[in-house]
């Protein structure tokens, strides 16, 4: 199978949204964007390798990373490497084993940024999805990291759209939004000394006791 070595370009968040996200990928030798949706626990994750975030305790994916290591194994790459019916499927390769192991894109990538290991897309994937970056700030409802409800449709839109759209600012936010920002990454990264505080700021904001 031949496979196009990929970065992360971006991640979106939508404030008024926590179903779901828009990962853009980038072609390392070339300028064409592959956009995925993916879940919000699985961009977490993402966004909190990427930003050097270390939570008080191992969460999923670091786990899985520390098992790995603690057995032996080296992730040597992940490839997404098919779509079905509107969603990615990926795989993650071992070092010195036949060892594939099918997963979402998403997971598949939050493992590569923890192991440092090379991120591919299978090149008949790219040549049918992937967009050049001068064409990407108009694009439809494309495929996703996992099924998509209807219902869902016209906000997964959205999310791809403020993703591509890299020169378009989005709508900055209130100091109420970032606060609850702030406050549910602190619960999730477990750190409940900035997540009181946090609470105690947004208490201050609204007049609340």
């Amino acid at each position: 199978m031949n496979k196009i070595q990929v970065d992360i370009l971006g991640l979106s968040i939508n404030p008024n949204s926590q179903r779901a996200y828009a990962l853009l990928l980038k072609e390392v030798d070339g300028t064409r964007r592959l956009p995925i949706v993916i879940g919000e626990p699985e961009a977490q994750a993402i966004a909190n390798e990427l930003e050097g975030v270390r939570p008080q305790r191992p969460m999923t994916h670091d786990l899985l990373k520390n098992i790995i290591e603690t057995l032996g194994g080296t992730v040597r790459e992940i490839v997404i490497n098919a779509i079905k019916e509107g969603t990615f499927y990926a795989t993650i390769i071992f070092d010195y084993s036949e060892l594939e192991v099918d997963a979402r894109p998403s997971d598949a990538i939050a493992i590569a940024v923890r192991c440092g290991a090379p991120m591919y897309v299978s090149d008949a994937i790219m040549d049918e999805i992937a967009m050049q970056a001068d064409d990407i700030t108009e694009i439809e409802d494309g495929p996703s990291d996992t099924p998509e409800d209807d219902e869902e449709d016209e906000e997964l839109k959205r999310l791809q759209q403020k993703s591509v759209n890299q020169d378009s600012p989005s709508e900055p936010l209130t100091l109420r939004q970032r606060l609850e920002q702030e406050l549910d990454q602190a619960i999730k990264v477990e750190d409940y000394e900035a997540a009181v505080r946090v609470r105690d700021e947004l208490r201050r904001l609204t007049g609340d006791a």
